[in-house]
């Protein structure tokens, strides 16, 4: 069972992200303030969850939460800011559109930037401690995973439906055949090393 909150008797937002080890697309962050009596007992961190308790939970954290946002940054302020600074960013923003605002935030992982002095508190697998850190994490997988296969209609090569962007066989294939494209995080390692190496020595080799 997963703790109610962290600081008692005071509003308490949980951020986390989804989709940081992609190779494109944006990171996705959502913030969720959950009523202090809420419970369920499927509620986890999203990736031990499948699929279909994820869109499940969903609707019930949506229906239930006192606030809840998502947010994003694209993969052009990834390249830019580092993909740590742009998880921030995206938490930040999703922040940004909480009414009412948290007395305290709570944030999985090691790694936040002050919002606006409010008070908060990191905490490494979060997502798996703390109700309203594990309702961000659903939020934020399922609304990037929506946005994963709408924007895979436009690039169906890659794969995008099944992969969600991650760095599988697949998605790396498809960056060999096709080249990237400008959803692609450039910042990024596209390519394993045994990938390069196999195009050299097949003559190829992708120019980025």
């Amino acid at each position: 069972m997963l703790k109610k909150h962290y600081l008692g008797g005071i509003l308490e937002a949980g951020c986390d992200e989804a989709g940081r080890g992609c190779l494109a697309g944006p990171v996705f962050a959502s913030a969720v303030i959950l009523p202090p009596d809420f419970n369920h007992p499927l509620l986890n961190d999203s990736k031990q969850l499948s699929e279909k308790q994820r869109y499940y939970l969903r609707d019930i954290i949506i229906d239930h939460a006192i606030s809840f946002a998502i947010a994003t940054a694209c993969n052009e302020e990834i390249d830019d800011l580092n993909i740590l600074n742009a998880s921030i960013l995206a938490m930040h923003r999703a922040l940004d559109k909480l009414i009412p605002l948290p007395g305290h935030i709570i944030v999985d992982g090691n790694h936040f930037a002050p919002y606006f002095g409010i008070p908060f508190k990191t905490i490494i697998k979060g997502d798996s401690k703390y109700q309203s850190i594990a309702a961000a994490s659903i939020l934020a997988k399922t609304y990037r995973d929506d946005y994963m296969n709408m924007i895979h209609e436009n690039f169906p090569q890659y794969g995008w439906n099944h992969n969600k962007g991650y760095s599988t066989p697949e998605h790396r294939k498809a960056i060999i055949n096709f080249g990237i494209t400008s959803l692609h995080r450039k910042s990024f390692s596209l390519l394993s090393r045994k990938d390069k190496s196999d195009e050299w020595k097949n003559g190829r080799f992708v120019n980025w």
